[in-house]
């Protein structure tokens, strides 16, 4: 199947097949396939934590060209428990990532993810590299403790009004320490305050998520509960534990897969994950290509960014490899 011309996504297509799988005796996971069951092992790595995989993600992907594995992380949308933190880790995520590879009986594996996605998979790729064909990440985050401080105080230079309403939701003696105070609520023994504080978490993220603010999107999007109760609980959970990574483990270690094609899409003006993380991986890791898209924030949705995403998803089909001046040469966003 041939891609529009402008690169929009792919018309909708239902799983093939769909299934839950226990990692452990707490944990089961979502996990689906669809797409030609013949073609290219590509699996997708959500964000979050917590985010899940929408059914939208399917059609990031050619369904004549690839196998498409989709799956939702521990404690996330579809998987079980829900926004669960006991037995939730990196690592194990990690684990959790080769043992669906294994029982798909999939030899390699394209990985592709945004955001947390892309820390998951390069935590993967690094402890698998016999398991991975390349890596399609966009807007890299690499789960330090100075990403970690930004997106909790660093964004409201951004978006100030956003930043006020997460902030100003919590008594004023409590601000210094927006984490411990927001953990409270969305762990206490008072069940009437998650929810909401799950909500003012989500909607922190998604109003900064934009180039171009749009309300009416971020109420949209903050209206499935079960995204949002685990976006809040994990995302805080991995924040207190600093992603269960030491400080700069990821860039540390890109020599165990830099022999590997890796395409990163990153938005010029992404203040969630800022470029400088992008420019770090892409500078250790000779052979990578970054394409800056100028005209977008953090969010997939974005049309730039989803117009290269699908560019070097493509390109990858045809060449099982990336090239910036062909990607490039596709043209502008």
């Amino acid at each position: 199947m041939n891609p529009s011309p402008d690169f929009s996504l792919f018309p909708p297509i239902e799983a093939r097949l769909t299934g839950m799988f226990a990692v452990d005796d707490l944990h089961t996971l979502y996990w689906e396939e669809s797409g030609n069951p013949a073609g290219i092992p590509v699996v997708y790595v959500h964000g979050g934590p917590g985010g899940g995989s929408s059914p939208e993600k399917r059609q990031w992907f050619d369904p004549d060209a690839y196998r498409i594995i989709l799956f939702d992380q521990r404690g996330a949308y579809r998987s079980k428990p829900l926004a669960e933190v006991r037995a939730n880790t990196t690592q194990l995520l990690v684990q959790d990532m080769e043992a669906l590879r294994k029982m798909l009986g999939i030899d390699k594996w394209l990985l592709a993810g945004g955001s947390w996605g892309t820390t998951l998979s390069l935590a993967y790729g690094q402890t698998h590299p016999e398991a991975c064909l390349g890596f399609v990440l966009r807007g890299i985050f690499l789960g330090t403790p100075g990403e970690i401080d930004w997106f909790l105080y660093g964004m409201r230079r951004f978006f100030p009004k956003a930043y006020a309403d997460f902030a100003e939701a919590i008594p004023e003696q409590e601000r210094s320490d927006l984490l411990t105070a927001y953990e409270k609520r969305l762990f206490g023994d008072d069940p009437d305050e998650r929810m909401p504080a799950a909500r003012l978490w989500f909607k922190y993220t998604e109003s900064c998520s934009l180039l171009r603010h749009d309300p009416e999107l971020v109420e949209e999007s903050s209206k499935d509960d079960t995204v949002v109760y685990g976006v809040g609980r994990l995302d805080s959970f991995y924040f207190r534990n600093q992603m269960f990574l030491e400080a700069d483990q990821l860039v540390a270690n890109i020599s165990t897969i830099a022999h590997l094609p890796l395409m990163i899409v990153q938005g010029g003006h992404d203040v969630i994950a800022p470029p400088e993380s992008a420019y770090q991986v892409h500078k250790a890791w000779p052979g990578s290509v970054l394409h800056i898209v100028p005209e977008a924030g953090h969010s997939p949705s974005e049309p730039g960014i989803r117009k290269k995403v699908i560019q070097a998803i493509e390109q990858f089909k045809r060449e099982r490899r990336f090239d910036a001046a062909a990607l490039d040469a596709s043209g502008p966003v």
